[in-house]
């Protein structure tokens, strides 16, 4: 019955134009109350693929006329929301047909209803695009992430970083809740493709935005995977064992083990992995905040608190593409719903680490004029780290009008690194400037903490609410380095030995509260005012010691190196908003003010710096839907950027004595003007969707690297500074139809941007502009138990103009991803992986960079697909390589890790789910 009024309701609003010969009318009635139904929507189906033929709406006297081009049998379908659905099979011959009076009978005295299972792959509902998980063929056993791979309009890649639409999905909801906290790749790894019966993709609006029903412009991109109901009552999961035939070399292995099990509302769900293929259980966000040390926090205009990629205590930023990786990881998500009403979820997660890795990298500064710095280094690195995740929500229901959110979520790391670097600076003629030798050893804990509740209440009159939101965050970070180098200056013919101890502690806290009450000026339009008050405190606290041979200890104070510098950030924002919304029609606008007054204390020479700003925060959005699946939407705001700590705190890092950086107490707060206009839709008769987006930001106060190089010694030091003219633009967009006659899925997508960054060098301002332009075309086809394909090509052309420079450096880059699985008997499949990378050589580089990969498995199921024992090999060419180039400012880098190359794994794999009766009817019975 949903699929039916799902489906019709979807294809109520599409304009069909026909220039059809044959007819078909008749009369509706009600049985019960013997009289004429109007308005009741009757249709005509094509029965052998759905597609919808032609539509329409019973008039006064319950009269119907329907049109088509040819002859033939077809489903009629009625359908009104106070009757029951009425299907029937009607052979069209003559150009004008007469249909016997149809007789409905009302929903309250229906005894029986009839079911019609829509074979639609893709619909789309208000904002909602929908798909049918069964209509896109997996392999046996397949998780969600295989399943989206296959979704028009989505991309998975190599890290599980998922796209939707050309935006990063940033949730994966199952039913709605939370799975394994906010982690988008936990949910697609873990549960199983053929316990989803439709995945939802949408743009979640905010908390605030879902209450009040007013919008606010902050959205995510989601996804929400709505489970069979087979699969809410009962247990699935997987056990996975693999290992390597290699003796000589260290061996390979994975152990994967995963269980859920759903129970009405009750979800609980456990996976524990182990293995040392470059595995590591974390989804590309995880890998972002978990990749290095990143004390780099910075805090946005409304608190929230984040941290930037990197570490300034010199922690190796870890890419799991490369090095040697050995981890372990475990983790469980809960979630339940009591008396339909009260909602809690709680997902502890933990994660080992043990990392290592050889990089060596080329670089080349160009600077005014004839001057070019070449620098070689050779790094080697061991990361040993722990993280513990700790992640809960109750949604807690008081009466019709109070509601309670709360969050709160915890971080636990420990890390140890040994780092050890040998590199070398040569000028254009290869005369040698400067050499070092740098041992490094890291470490350090931090702890990240937040919390927030969210108190809700609706008045008696519609759109008239109150909410209150106090949140508090902190991020504090103590640890140890101890550096040893010897550094040597051949320009002025002196030594710069090195042995130290960094001892640090850094803290920042953050809480605030926020107020905001709408009130409804008629049905369409609403105000909405509230008022935001921040606080954030944070100091950095570091200590340096030389090292004493006399007694083999650190304990002579560095003054020079030793800083206590503190800051206290206050900022009052005001604001104000108007929404309308009508039909098709909404929009807002607002505008806000923030009052920041910031207090920096230098306790170390007792210098105080002290100021004050006042920013305007303006925003507009709009969303036009002039059908029920295409929407037009356009966003624009303002918004601020904190300096952090260490952008701030006048001390200089020493840990490479030829790249100094220092802080820079005088740093503003940089501000950002952002638009964003896009447009989706989707054609249901040509089954054709496209979206396009395009963007603008620029920003004033920008936050950027003022750096002074001699190019004599090749000594580089580098401070934040303030500076405009930074701006981004971008394009991107995407379509993709199925080809009926061959069954094959076309998809094409295009991409482009362009950025100014401004910087300085030696004094002068410098900007580096880049341009890069894209395009993908995609091919696939499956049919279940004999082969599926998937075939994707991407051209992008790449540009990066700076002042330094003399000429353009750009180049072209050709990726080409192939994927397929040919079955033999059903229980056998040779399933294969290709990847074919190269980019063109610069005037830097000695020629084109180019990589393959090409990955095998060999499978034979059993007993119905429960079990899988499988032979894999990657990296058949064994010419996996990790060689990385890019253009920074005036800067061109190029790097070469280590990486694990060819090899091979024999496994075996229990996929299981529950077969109790109860389950197995669920699975065999219609969903009403």
């Amino acid at each position: 019955m949903q699929k039916i009024l799902s489906t019709l309701i979807l294809f109520l609003f599409l304009q069909l134009t026909s220039n059809a010969q044959y007819t078909v009318k008749g009369t509706l009635k009600d049985t019960t109350a013997r009289s004429f139904l109007e308005k009741a929507v009757v249709a005509i189906v094509d029965p052998t693929d759905s597609t919808l033929l032609s539509f329409t709406r019973t008039d006064a006297k319950g009269n119907y006329l329907l049109q088509t081009k040819k002859p033939g049998k077809y489903t009629l379908m009625v359908m009104h929301p106070q009757y029951g659905d009425y299907v029937e099979i009607i052979n069209v011959t003559e150009a004008e047909n007469n249909i016997p009076a149809i007789a409905l009978t009302s929903r309250i005295t229906l005894l029986e209803t009839v079911i019609v299972n829509s074979t639609k792959s893709m619909r789309v509902k208000g904002d909602t695009t929908i798909y049918t998980a069964d209509s896109f063929k997996v392999s046996a056993n397949a998780n969600v992430e295989e399943l989206l791979k296959k979704l028009p309009g989505l991309q998975v890649d190599k890290d599980g970083k998922i796209t939707a639409m050309g935006q990063a999905v940033q949730k994966v909801l199952v039913d709605g809740e939370e799975f394994f906290g906010a982690d988008p790749g936990m949910a697609v790894k873990n549960l199983r493709a053929d316990a989803v019966k439709e995945v939802q993709v949408f743009d979640k609006k905010s908390e605030q935005a879902e209450f009040t029903g007013i919008d606010d412009g902050n959205t995510q991109k989601t996804i929400n995977l709505k489970l069979k109901e087979s699969a809410k009552n009962g247990y699935f999961g997987k056990l996975d064992a693999a290992g390597g035939l290699q003796k000589e070399i260290d061996d390979r292995y994975n152990t994967n083990v995963l269980y859920s099990t759903f129970k009405g509302q009750r979800k609980l769900s456990g996976f524990l992995l182990n293995g040392n293929t470059g595995q590591d259980g974390l989804s590309w966000e995880d890998r972002d905040k978990y990749g290095g040390d990143n004390d780099n926090m910075t805090m946005t205009d409304d608190g929230f608190m984040f941290t930037s990629g990197g570490s300034s205590d010199g922690e190796p930023y870890i890419n799991t593409d490369n090095g040697f990786t050995t981890n372990t990881n475990a983790g469980i998500s809960y979630s339940n719903k009591y008396d339909n009403k009260q909602k809690i979820n709680f997902s502890p997660k933990y994660n080992s680490q043990i990392y290592d890795n050889t990089t060596r990298t080329f670089s080349q500064t160009q600077l005014q004029g004839d001057s070019v710095l070449n620098s070689n280094s050779a790094r080697d690195y061991h990361v040993d780290r722990n993280n513990l995740k700790l992640r809960g929500r109750a949604d807690l229901y008081i009466d019709s009008s109070n509601s309670i959110v709360i969050d709160a979520n915890a971080n636990f790391y420990k890390t140890e690194s040994i780092d050890r670097t040998l590199s070398e600076t040569r000028g254009k003629n290869g005369n040698l400037k400067n050499t070092s030798d740098r041992f490094l050893r890291t470490d350090s804990d931090k702890d990240a903490l937040n919390a927030s509740v969210l108190f809700k209440h609706k008045f008696a009159k519609l759109k008239r609410t109150l909410t209150v939101n106090l949140n508090a965050n902190k991020l504090s970070t103590s640890g140890q380095n101890i550096l040893i180098t010897e550094n040597k200056d051949f320009v002025n013919n002196i030594n710069i030995p090195v042995n130290q101890q960094f001892d640090n502690d850094k803290n920042t806290t953050n809480t605030g509260a926020k107020v905001v009450y709408t009130e409804p000026l008629g049905k369409r339009y609403a105000v909405e005012v509230g008022h935001e008050i921040n606080f954030t405190k944070g100091f950095n606290d570091q200590t340096t010691f030389s090292y004493v041979a006399a007694t083999g200890k650190y304990e002579n104070r560095v003054d020079s190196l030793t800083n206590n510098f503190e800051q206290k950030i206050i900022t009052n924002k005001p604001s104000a908003k108007l929404s309308y919304s009508f039909k098709k029609l909404k929009w807002y606008t607002g505008i806000g003010f923030g009052i920041t007054k910031f207090d920096f204390l230098d306790k170390t020479f007792d210098k105080e710096y002290n100021r004050d700003f006042t920013n305007v925060f303006p925003e507009a959005g709009l969303t036009y839907s002039y059908k029920t699946n295409a929407s037009l939407r356009f966003n624009y705001n303002g918004a601020t950027s904190q300096p952090s700590l260490n952008q701030l705190q006048p001390l200089r890092n020493n840990n490479d004595q030829f790249n100094l950086y220092i802080g820079n107490p005088n740093l503003k707060q940089s501000f950002s003007n952002r638009f964003n206009l896009s447009h989706n839709s989707y054609d249901f008769l040509k089954d054709r969707w496209m979206y396009q987006s395009i963007g603008y930001t620029v920003t004033s106060n920008s936050i950027t690297n003022s750096r002074t190089i001699d190019p004599v010694t090749g000594k580089t030091t580098t401070q934040p500074v303030n500076t405009d003219g930074n701006q981004n633009m971008y394009f991107y967009g995407g379509l993709g139809q199925k080809l009926k006659k061959s069954d094959i899925r076309l998809g094409v997508n295009i991409n482009g941007s362009y950025s100014r960054y401004a910087d300085f060098i030696n004094g002068q301002e410098s900007f580096a502009k880049t341009t890069n332009a894209g395009l993908g075309i995609s091919l696939s086809k499956s049919k279940e138990k004999k082969y599926e394909w998937d075939i994707r090509n991407d051209v992008n052309f790449n540009a990066n103009k700076n002042a330094q420079f003399t000429s353009t450096n750009s180049y072209r880059t050709y990726e080409l991803n192939a994927e397929g699985r040919l079955y033999y008997k059903k229980v056998w499949s040779l399933r294969s992986e290709y990847k074919f990378t190269t980019r063109q050589k610069t005037e830097q580089s000695t020629g084109n960079l180019t990589n393959q990969l090409w990955n095998a498995t060999l499978e034979r199921t059993f007993k119905k697909d429960e079990f899988t024992a499988y032979f894999k090999v990657r990296d058949i060419l064994n010419t996996n390589v990790g060689i990385d180039r890019r253009f920074g400012g005036n800067t061109y880098t190029e790097t070469i890790n280590d990486r694990l190359q060819r090899y091979f794994l024999l496994g075996f794999t229990w996929n299981f789910k529950n077969k109790s009766k109860a389950a197995a009817a669920a699975t065999t019975t219609p969903n009403p």
